[in-house]
């Protein structure tokens, strides 16, 4: 296949060729519409494949759903039907009763330790049973991450894309067939391939209905847009998609920047603030970095799942791969965005975390909203201002892990200066 095997910078190549020949002139029009109708077909490739593993995780539910329903260890009523039926039947003979009942109790805490049993008061079990998970499998796109689909749109602009290139982008994933809107999803990085291949030139997101720009207010490389909500999306959801550029002194280790309102856990977070210490890099005005002692303040909040229902170990896998796929009743919802629900990656404890300085103990206090922290004068500055920046954050990723995420404040510092 032409869109696999031929090379990136190719495109750009000939791309470059086409504008940069005179006014009314058709040289390369030929190449141009070849690489087209391929960047077209790897798009289709790329939304069948995820279709594809979509399709496998619906029929591996429906076989979850079946075997629960046929096996006496995951059913809940049978499972309660037989520990009744087994109370009830009569010992064998010459077996001490209380050394028998010792037998069971002992044998029912070690099921539940070991984590694959089932609850005896509530009637709600899991059995050990293996259940199918999914295997598909492909370099052209991974469950769980955004799908990086390619059009090839020559930009007599140059490299920043105007409104007209952008138009004429979303035109061209409409000729890719009919079918191709349909399986576009909010979230999904569209790659104008024709502009090269360097940071994040020519990429774009698709919101549902339209492609929006990157964000280069902290990044030179760019970064996801403040119209999107990053709780929607699994922390990791970007990565190596878009690409995150590195800064000495703000960003040395690469970290994406996300956007999340912590003011719903504003209590929380007051409870538990504290101010710490711990080792980090500095910045010198001569660019080095040397290891310091730092001050910071750090607190958590909690983000928990919904009640765990009857079908919960059915839909572990969609919860894995697929969230989008789980019932709206197992997901919880983004507080004060209706319609829209946290990833289950997002589950568990979030550590926040910002310098320890009375401008950044300030900046967090007003990301917590109002009426959390007692009033502070206004003459503190350096806190970023407005209901927009007070949702931006990094994700640390050397120190998070699943069921642990680590967000610091971005603080306005830290702007690009063009």
């Amino acid at each position: 296949m032409r869109g696999i095997s031929m090379p990136t910078h190719d495109y750009a190549r000939f791309a470059h060729a086409y504008v940069s020949q005179p006014k009314g002139a058709s040289r390369g029009l030929g190449n141009v519409l070849s690489l087209a109708l391929t960047t077209r077909a790897y798009t289709k490739v790329v939304l069948r494949l995820r279709a594809q593993a979509e399709s496998e995780a619906k029929w591996i539910t429906r076989l979850r759903e079946e075997h629960v329903r046929t096996c006496s260890g995951c059913s809940p009523n049978q499972a309660t039907k037989a520990r009744d039926e087994k109370s009830q039947a009569p010992l064998p003979s010459g077996s001490p009763p209380h050394h028998d009942a010792s037998k069971a109790n002992g044998h029912a805490r070690q099921t539940s330790s070991s984590g694959g049993s089932m609850s005896s008061s509530s009637g709600t079990s899991s059995c050990a049973c293996p259940l199918p998970r999914p295997s598909f499998h492909s370099p052209l796109f991974r469950p769980n991450r955004a799908a990086l689909l390619r059009v090839f749109v020559p930009s007599p602009d140059g490299t920043w894309l105007s409104d007209v290139s952008v138009e004429e982008c979303e035109a061209e994933l409409r000729r890719s067939a009919t079918g191709v809107m349909k399986l576009l999803r909010a979230g999904d990085v569209v790659w104008d391939i024709a502009l090269g291949d360097e940071g994040n030139i020519g990429r774009m997101v698709w919101d549902g209905g339209y492609l929006v720009d990157l964000d280069y207010r902290y990044s030179r490389l760019g970064e996801l847009s403040p119209y999107f909500h990053s709780l929607a999306f699994p922390p990791s959801y970007f990565h190596r998609v878009i690409r995150i550029g590195a800064s000495a002194g703000h960003n040395p280790q690469e970290n994406p920047i996300v956007y999340v309102d912590v003011s719903p856990w504003g209590q929380e977070i007051a409870r538990n603030l504290q101010l710490l210490q711990e080792r980090g890099k500095a910045e010198t005005p001569h660019g080095a970095l040397h290891d310091v002692v730092l001050w910071v303040h750090r607190s958590s909040f909690k983000i928990h799942p919904p009640a765990t229902t009857d079908h919960a170990r059915v839909h572990s896998h969609l919860r894995e791969y697929f969230p989008h796929l789980v019932p709206s009743s197992e997901r919880r919802a983004i507080p004060n965005v209706p319609g829209s629900f946290i990833d289950p990656n997002w589950y568990g404890t979030v550590v926040v975390e910002v310098e320890g300085t009375q401008e950044g103990l300030a900046d967090l206090q007003d990301r917590c909203g109002p009426g959390v922290f007692p009033p502070r004068p206004e003459a503190i500055t350096g806190i970023v201002k407005g209901v927009e920046r007070r949702r931006i954050w990094r994700v640390i990723r050397e120190k998070s892990r699943p069921g642990e995420i680590w967000l610091r404040v971005v603080r306005e510092k830290e702007r690009v200066t063009w």
